[in-house]
């Protein structure tokens, strides 16, 4: 049978490319994936048995059997003697593409990365500055706003960017956005409206954000990420590319400056646009903050920076540096998208930028992130590779072999109410791929993290 298949399991239609990329076992692998994380396949639900499910797709008993073994092995699927195959009990919530953009209720112990401590919101310099910013606004300043962003912020952002990243910029190629998502919908939605095709996704990397660019109608190709970070060699035929140059994610690895100037000779050469996505790039511990890719490509590099791992993901506020011709069919995108981001927030970020308050903040909680992760990797360090801990907020302990696997440790870490980020879920094409665990040391309370980081050694000795 070549195509695709699909068939009924409790009362849900699922669908199998199988003549997709990587072959039907990988074709099927990904459908039943894909079922379980978006909650399609619900904890409990019973799949066909093998010689059945084999007999509608036309395909092997044998390559359907590995299909299920694959994904049992992953902790999506439990399999017992005369009991069958079924869907495995929190696999939907936990393998939830995006996972760390989602986050459900939290648990009693939270290592997922994508998050700062909520603690150290500066919340008496964010009043100070909300009312400074109130006292002396003008009665237009309730009213609807340029969807550029307010003049105030855009130019407190420029001076910033310019001084601590390297970006090169002027307030008139800012744009403000609701957050780094909201960014990379437009940008993808532009690229798409012109004619692009194929947008190339650092691998591993962040689901949710492959699901954002798909749902422009635009492909992504993966680009493979090695210990020198993104790997140019693979941009042949793409129209655009996101990367993570200061703190890859999730390895953790800082582009190489070799790769940084094969990424913009690629660039230039072909007329394409780089997405670089500085989501962390201010918290860096061995020396100064590798600066920006857009300061050394500005006409062909796209900046999107946030304030959602430096202050809080709650404000909602995030700003994109663009190269001249991309501005206004950006800002017609956003236009009619939202018309334009909330105004308070932003004259209250000017005032902190303006008086060098934000800086100051960022210093102060580095420090802090410090010693959270210098504690991380020496009670880390016995059971596995650390890497990625130069800087931001979140490190990967690689798995060792002949160690626990990634899905024996799933099952520990659900079992102690201990929530990680998982380097399984981050792969294109999940499979035969290294296996890890991403630790956000960043997020739980000041007081919470030593308990935390106790549970994690805990379900590392299997205790």
């Amino acid at each position: 049978m070549t195509g695709s298949g699909s068939w009924s399991v409790a009362g849900v239609d699922l669908h199998v490319d199988l003549d997709a990329a990587g072959g039907r076992r990988t074709a099927l692998e990904h459908g039943l994936r894909d079922a379980v994380r978006t909650g399609r396949l619900v904890s409990g639900a019973r799949l066909p048995s093998t010689r059945r499910l084999a007999a509608e797709l036309g395909l092997s008993r044998g390559t359907v059997q590995a299909a299920y073994d694959q994904l049992t092995a992953e902790g999506y699927l439990t399999a017992r003697q005369g009991a069958g195959t079924v869907v495995a009990a929190l696999a939907s919530a936990r393998g939830t593409a995006g996972a760390e953009a989602a986050r459900p209720d939290a648990p009693r112990l939270d290592l997922r990365p994508g998050s700062p401590d909520a603690g150290t919101f500066p919340v008496a310099a964010w009043l100070r500055a909300v009312r400074r910013a109130l006292t002396t606004a003008s009665a237009e300043t309730y009213g609807y706003g340029d969807p550029l962003g307010r003049p105030e912020l855009r130019t407190a952002l420029a001076g910033y960017l310019g001084r601590t990243r390297g970006v090169l910029a002027d307030p008139g190629r800012i744009v403000v956005v609701s957050g780094y998502v909201q960014g990379l919908s437009l940008l993808s939605r532009v690229l798409a409206d012109a004619g692009a095709r194929t947008v190339a996704m650092e691998d591993p990397g962040l689901a949710f954000h492959r699901e954002v660019v798909r749902r422009t109608g635009l492909a992504v190709r993966p680009l493979p990420v090695d210990d020198r970070g993104a790997h140019p060699e693979a941009l042949d035929g793409v129209d655009a590319a996101v990367v993570t140059p200061a703190h890859q994610y999730p390895t953790g690895v800082p582009l190489h400056p070799a790769r940084r100037r094969e990424l913009t000779a690629w660039a230039r050469a072909h007329g394409t646009l780089l997405v670089e996505d500085d989501y962390d790039g201010e918290f860096r511990y061995d020396r100064q903050p590798v600066g920006a890719l857009q300061g050394t490509a500005p006409g062909h590099v796209a900046y999107l920076g946030t304030v959602s791992k430096s202050l809080a993901p709650a404000l909602r506020l995030a700003w994109m540096v663009l190269p001249d011709h991309l501005v206004g069919p950006v800002l017609d995108a956003k236009l009619h998208t939202d018309h334009h981001t909330e105004t308070l927030g932003q004259l209250a970020l000017a005032e902190l930028m303006a008086g060098h308050t934000y800086d100051r903040h960022v210093r102060a909680v580095r420090m802090r992130y410090r010693r959270r992760r210098d504690l991380m990797a020496g009670r880390l360090a016995p059971y596995g590779r650390v890497s990625g801990v130069a800087a931001g907020l979140h490190a990967l302990l690689e798995l060792p072999d002949g160690g626990p696997a990634e899905a024996d440790l799933r099952r520990r870490a659900d079992a102690a109410g201990l929530a990680l980020g998982w380097l399984g879920d981050h792969w294109h094409t999940p499979g035969d791929r290294p296996q890890g665990l991403v630790v956000g040391y960043g997020t739980p309370r000041e007081r919470d993290y030593p308990e935390a980081l106790e549970g994690l050694v805990r379900v590392l000795r299997g205790a």
